[in-house]
């Protein structure tokens, strides 16, 4: 995971907590989040870039509607993380 980028860390962790999301969905998320508008161009790109990578699959709801859901690698990936975060995390919660 150390090597995806801030916008792909935060379009994993929005896939991961959602079922079968699609597309506009995670967008409307990440907008939300951002509080501006993330553009197609930014957020598809970034989500092949996932599915590249073996951290996110890509599905089809019907023909016209792709949809995304999280790899058990992907979850290692998280899980990975969040431990490596939570050693610093815990150490700077400690006062001095």
């Amino acid at each position: 995971m150390y090597d995806l980028t801030g916008f792909q860390r935060d379009l994993l962790y929005v896939i991961a907590g959602m079922d079968d999301p699609h597309g506009l969905a995670l967008k409307e998320k990440l907008d939300q989040y951002y509080e501006s508008e993330i553009h197609h161009g930014r957020l598809y790109p970034n989500l092949d870039t996932l599915v590249e990578k073996g951290l996110v699959e890509k599905g089809t709801k019907d023909q016209r509607t792709n949809i995304y859901r999280i790899t058990n690698r992907g979850q290692r990936e998280i899980e990975a993380r969040r431990g490596w975060e939570n050693q610093y995390l815990d150490e700077s919660a400690t006062p001095t």
